[in-house]
């Protein structure tokens, strides 16, 4: 009896490895689907390609695979004139999927008008899609998403640092871009990428790396509320100065400011605080310690105006008030934090005292929607199943952030090629990337003022991801439309006329 237990046991551990099976994902795989969707009162017939495409070392070897969604409409005839949209998300380590089910693509997330969370969980049409104007591919980096490093033939991961730093991340996507390119027929497409909040880093430095290592000549690069770590991480004078307008448009929203202010439009009451940060707190920062008194009290007394925030605490502060503390002070009487990327949002905190919120209220709210709605949308609209794990933020720290020139990079790039126009998009709550700061960054991207005929910038009101909102999901895209039809250039020769 013994024996014969110890033989089943024994035959049915034999089959349970014969049928287990190693938690991996195909290298090189594609899988089609056919949809529809109306946008602007529109029909439009596409598909969608969503799996696996390689990066290769330099031997050869498969090193990593990155997962990708591609929509293309079925019914065009003519693709060499129909643009592409390459489209990635930021973090770093952050999945494609913030933009893919809530921005540019046909789908967007069931929520409500004004971005918050709806039950049940998934997504509907988006009638604002720019699929009508545009094909769209959504890129997630190594380890977001379902892209991972692949090991060798000798079982081993490849080595990490050659993903994961700015120009390493920009350095092998260029080169997938140039395969992805190539086996779908689009080198003769107008070609557009698309960052948001980190992604706007990663593509200010592959519209050089793109031109200078694969010989690929884009039309637009549209930063989305991008990171501009030249002034975030530099400090000083301007990048403590900069959060002011964020701030009082904040405070406004929130009704936290005085009568006069309230009762304008939120635009009206922007250029008043811009003005003071640019003309006035820049200057009173610079002086230090050395600012007189007197000085140092009016320019308190007047931020304290724009922000809704107390003269006192500001001086507390040296005139140079943190973001996160502003999180936590702004409605701290009445017991609630506002949110960080975007400050519509309200949390409730253990304590009222303190310097910073608990946690991100916006964050959380977000992503009770788009965990659930991309893997829904990808298992069972796009027949995409696999059971690893869909990194909404993956592992992919230490990061390097060494020679980070990539915004001389976007200016280098622009100046070598006619053809490129940039597109900033903000929205006025976020306080992560603040709008003053993509304002400023804009400003400082061509210092000599011979290329600001082809940047522009626009503002929202809501925050980083301003296409959570109904009426800016509406606005921002009509905008995009807008930039790709304009800069399609459309036979005009590329050349700089005196």
């Amino acid at each position: 009896m013994r024996k014969i237990t110890l033989s089943l046991w024994l035959f049915c551990l034999c089959a349970c490895t014969a049928f287990a099976q190693a938690l991996e994902l195909p290298t090189d795989t594609l899988i089609t689907t056919s949809h529809s969707v109306t946008i602007q009162g529109q029909k439009v017939a596409y598909n969608a390609a969503t799996g696996t495409q390689p990066v290769w070392n330099d031997e050869g070897e498969v090193i990593a695979t990155l997962f990708h969604t591609y929509y293309y409409r079925t019914d065009i005839k003519d693709r060499a004139s129909r643009p592409l949209l390459i489209s990635f998300n930021g973090g770093p380590g952050s999945a494609s999927v913030w933009m893919h089910l809530a921005y540019t693509g046909p789908k967007v997330l069931n929520i409500d008008d004004e971005g918050y969370p709806l039950q049940p969980y998934g997504v509907k049409d988006n009638p604002n899609s720019i699929l009508d104007v545009a094909d769209i591919v959504y890129v997630n980096p190594v380890n977001t998403g379902y892209s991972r490093m692949v090991p060798g033939k000798d079982g081993k991961m490849p080595e990490r640092e050659q993903f994961f730093g700015v120009n390493e991340d920009i350095s092998y996507l260029s080169d997938w871009i140039n395969t992805f390119v190539s086996r779908h027929n689009r080198w003769r497409s107008p070609k557009y990428i698309i960052g948001e909040s980190y992604g706007g880093t990663r593509v200010a430095g592959l519209a050089l790396e793109l031109q200078n290592s694969e010989w690929m000549y884009l039309n637009g690069v549209i930063m989305v509320s991008p990171a501009d770590y030249q002034v975030l991480r530099r400090g000083g004078p301007v990048a403590e100065a900069l959060n002011t307008p964020y701030y009082t448009a904040a405070a406004w929203h929130h009704k936290a400011l005085d009568n006069a202010l309230q009762s304008k439009d939120l635009t009206d009451v922007l250029p008043e605080s811009e003005d003071f940060t640019i003309n006035e707190l820049i200057p009173a920062l610079a002086k230090g310690g050395f600012l007189p008194q007197e000085e140092r009290v009016k320019i308190a007394e007047k931020m304290a105006r724009l922000t809704g925030i107390s003269a006192k605490v500001i001086l507390q502060h040296n005139l140079s008030v943190p973001n996160q503390f502003f999180w936590k002070e702004l409605l701290r009487d009445e017991g609630y934090t506002v949110g960080r990327l975007d400050s519509r949002y309200l949390g409730i905190d253990k304590s009222d005292a303190g310097t910073a919120p608990d946690y991100s209220a916006e964050l959380t709210s977000w992503l009770h929607s788009f965990t659930p709605a991309i893997n829904y949308y990808l298992r069972k609209e796009l027949g995409f199943a696999t059971d690893l794990k869909y990194n909404v933020f993956g592992p992919v720290h230490p990061w390097n952030n060494d020679k980070d020139n990539t915004r001389d990079n976007l200016r280098q790039a622009m100046a070598q090629n006619p053809y490129l126009n940039v597109f900033y998009q903000a929205g006025y709550y976020d306080g992560a990337t603040t709008y003053f700061n993509t304002k400023y960054s804009m400003w400082q991207l061509d210092p000599a003022g011979k290329m600001k005929d082809r940047l522009s910038f626009e503002g929202y009101r809501s925050g980083h991801m301003m296409y959570l909102r109904a009426e800016d999901l509406k606005k921002a895209n009509d905008d995009l439309r807008a930039f790709i039809s304009r800069t399609a250039a459309q036979g005009k020769a590329a050349r700089y006329e005196r």
